[in-house]
């Protein structure tokens, strides 16, 4: 089954490097979303390292000095777990190991730990564990260190299979034996589908903790597990949803991240086939985070990779009851005003702009402009509803129409 790495209340370090393609204020970046990623995991983060490297050390990710430094202070202050910020390579992770004499995690570990712990469902978790065995297959060597292929020459032939690759070939075959499980779950899945009938289908997509669940809730009146953490759900959920008098099918998705695990997106394509042939998505984002623009390009990274870009899209801008731009004195002139320091009236006047009406500024949680909201989504699922069924044009009339015509 699946393992879970036990980080409660693990006292853990992060380790990043800034390179020619990463700069401190990047880093910096990384590292508070790492560091979320490991309160979320139940971790605790007591210090975080950081070096200037043009390319990581192949043998232990950071440089001689920084490492000694790291040993020192994990010793020193009880330190449970070392957590670096890119996927470390299993020689790597096995040289680091030697030195620190910790638990060593990186982000792909991490994200895997995490879920595994969310993971409530067959399905997920049965993805979950695949993605975590073929993560470990090429770690394997690392963990055997006790049994050592024995020296060729006559008399001194190996016993055949040894156990690291006995081990291998059991991973191999879990692998194949996962993945056809998920093949016949997949199919099943295509029939579910099938059997909706003819309703729209909407998906709600976005960055992690972006309040897509929670926007799920208010809409579909629901209750859909939603906390302020990462990955709260993973399990895709569908609620049929009626805006006014007309139903149709909403779809709350795992969330995306960046630098998210290759072994993930590959493990949990099936379950964004609910995205892939969704009629609309509603691409949810925090407009509270710093970053809310990177994320939006991760996600669309990510829509890309599924063949899902292409389709008729509402930009939900959630979480504006949250969003504080940073203040500028009107007589600092040394500060350069930057997209930090606009309102959400300036926002919208950017490239938001050019988006047209396919845009909406709400908060799920407090539930405000969520009547824009209601109208922008009847709106558009009515529109798809109609071209698909002309002759029942007339069961729904417009938004602001709606009343009138029930007069």
């Amino acid at each position: 089954m699946i393992e879970k790495t036990d980080l409660s209340f693990e006292r853990a370090v992060l380790i990043g490097i800034v390179t020619r393609e990463q700069d401190e204020d990047k880093l910096e970046e990384y590292l508070d979303e790492l560091e979320f990623l490991t309160y979320t995991a139940g971790g605790e983060v007591i210090k975080r390292f950081s070096q200037k490297m043009d390319v990581p050390n192949p043998k232990t990710f950071i440089g001689t000095g920084k490492m000694e430094e790291v040993r020192e202070f994990v010793k020193e202050n009880d330190i449970g777990a070392v957590i670096f910020d890119d996927e470390l390579s299993p020689a790597q992770q096995k040289n680091v190991e030697k030195i620190l004499k910790v638990k060593i995690l990186d982000r792909t570990g991490l994200i895997l730990d995490i879920f595994a712990q969310r993971a409530k469902t067959s399905y997920a978790r049965t993805q979950v564990e695949l993605a975590q065995y073929e993560y470990l297959l090429p770690r394997l060597a690392g963990m055997w260190t006790h049994l050592e292929r024995q020296r060729g020459g006559i008399g001194m032939r190996g016993p055949g299979e040894t156990e690291i690759e006995t081990d291998r070939r059991i991973v191999r075959d879990k692998i194949s034996l996962l993945k056809k499980k998920l093949a016949t779950i997949d199919k099943q899945m295509e029939v579910q589908r099938g059997n909706r009938g003819q309703l729209v289908r909407v998906a709600l997509v976005g960055y992690t903790n972006v309040g897509k669940s929670t926007l799920m809730n208010v809409v579909s009146k629901s209750d859909v597990f939603a906390e302020n953490k990462l990955f709260a759900t993973l399990d895709t959920t569908v609620r049929k949803v009626v805006i006014r008098n007309l139903p149709f099918l909403l779809t709350d998705t795992v969330g995306f991240i960046r630098k998210l695990p290759t072994q993930l997106v590959e493990s949990f394509k099936s379950t964004l086939d609910e995205v892939r042939e969704a009629d609309l998505l509603l691409h949810v984002v925090d407009i509270s985070h710093p970053n809310f623009e990177d994320h939006i390009d991760s996600v669309n990274q990510i829509l890309t990779e599924i063949e899902a870009l292409g389709k008729p899209t509402i930009m939900v801008f959630n979480k504006i009851d949250a969003y504080k731009p940073e203040k500028l004195d009107e007589d600092d002139l040394m500060t350069e005003r930057t997209s930090a320091h606009y309102s959400l009236k300036e926002w919208k006047k950017t490239w938001m702009n050019r988006m047209g009406e396919n845009v909406l500024f709400i908060s799920a949680l407090n539930k405000d402009n969520l009547e824009d909201f209601r109208k922008k989504v009847y709106e558009a699922v009515r529109e798809i509803h109609i071209t698909r069924f002309p002759y029942n044009n007339f069961l729904y009339p417009e938004y602001d129409k709606y009343g009138e015509q029930k007069e």
